[in-house]
């Protein structure tokens, strides 16, 4: 009974020695895949907003589907203006005299394509749409609308991914309280979003820690 007993207090021990270094280890692990998959899925959406201002540049509004997103980058075209000012002289009837007419003109220089401009010779647009990491498969919701903001029509969009689908084979206490975030150090919030269907904004919800990795 004796030795059994050793046996099973031996056993407790390890278990317990375990769980005290899971709780330690177990959230310095998860901060780590957090912020590498978060850093991925960042640059993803960084690339949709890129292409939907250089859609909405082109066309006055922003794409509502990744399929009419992806088909502009891929054939789309800017146009490249120049402006200048010039002068003329005309003969104004009310003084009887001509006067100097200042003008500015807009000169066409030219074409450039989307691709080339925004991604310089990588297709990554192509699966922009393809959240990084996702167990499914899983694509980005993305919507675009038209807001009232005081009179003014002005185009919007929104595109998102939930935390739970980047972080679906972590712990679910440490998960839980991923989604409760309230930092301006983290990402608050149950979801990883750029732009906004209520407001006139394409920032995204991170911190700028993320910007700062990606340029490094």
């Amino acid at each position: 009974m004796r030795t059994v007993l050793q046996i099973s207090l031996w056993i407790v021990c390890i278990i317990l020695g375990y769980l005290i270094y899971r709780s330690v280890t177990g959230p310095i692990e998860f901060k780590k895949i957090k912020e590498e998959r978060f850093s991925k899925v960042i640059s993803n959406l960084k690339d949709i907003r890129d292409s939907q201002e250089a859609y909405r540049t082109v066309n006055g509004k922003f794409a509502n589907d990744f399929k009419s997103l992806v088909s502009f980058v891929d054939s789309g075209k800017y146009t490249i203006t120049q402006q200048r000012d010039s002068s003329y002289m005309e003969y104004d009837k009310v003084y009887g005299i001509d006067l100097l007419k200042e003008v500015r003109i807009i000169d066409t220089l030219g074409f450039v394509a989307v691709k080339d401009s925004l991604f310089k010779g990588d297709d990554r647009y192509k699966s922009m749409m393809n959240v990084p990491y996702a167990q499914g498969g899983e694509t980005f919701e993305m919507k675009s609308a038209i807001v009232d903001k005081q009179g003014y029509k002005a185009p919007v969009f929104e595109a998102k991914v939930k935390k739970d689908v980047i972080l679906f084979d972590q712990p679910k206490d440490l998960l839980n309280r991923e989604n409760a975030q309230i930092s301006v150090e983290e990402v608050n919030g149950s979801e990883i979003k750029v732009g906004s269907l209520t407001e006139v904004s394409t920032n995204g919800n991170w911190p700028p820690i993320y910007d700062k990795k990606e340029k490094k």
